[in-house]
């Protein structure tokens, strides 16, 4: 019996948790007890918003909205089945049904220092300092330098 009350404790729905992503983002993370996930999918949201009125033509932006939009729809729905799975006995131990969403540290400095600086141009262009129009025309060196990346990383698992 106290399997079951924990089960439909930790239950979330999946079709609830699309639905309140697609009605505003970031809130289906949160209905799933992610918080700080789901803080953090409201401002990427909210600031790509604020790329759109400010970037003019450029369609890049409104790509990355919709990318996005959908991917965070797909994220609440594949973790609200990630819960139910655990809830129903999958999960190793009791410490990860109390953390649905511990993740490992994992990744490398790239990134945070890719982020910081990407960070400090959009900052820069929110005052002024560089027109955002300017900086949509490079956007292709996001995908240049996350290829490098990648290659060097191949590289070095294979010398």
């Amino acid at each position: 019996m106290n399997e079951k009350t924990s089960a439909k404790k930790t239950f979330k729905s999946p079709f609830l948790a699309g639905l309140f992503s697609a009605l505003f983002p970031g809130t289906g993370t949160l209905y799933n007890g992610d918080y700080l996930r789901g803080m953090i999918y409201i401002v990427i949201f909210a600031g790509l918003i604020t790329m759109q009125t400010r970037s003019g033509v450029q369609p890049f932006a409104g790509l990355i909205l919709a990318g996005f939009y959908f991917f965070q729809i797909f994220d609440s729905v594949h973790s609200a089945k990630m819960i139910n799975a655990r809830a129903e006995g999958e999960a190793l131990t009791a410490q990860e049904l109390s953390l649905p969403t511990a993740h490992r540290p994992q990744g490398s400095v790239f990134w945070g220092i890719f982020l910081i600086a990407l960070g400090v141009v959009f900052l820069l262009a929110n005052f002024d300092i560089i027109l955002y129009e300017h900086i949509f025309d490079y956007w292709p060196l996001i995908i240049i330098i996350i290829g490098v990346k990648l290659i060097f990383d191949a590289s070095k698992r294979h010398g």
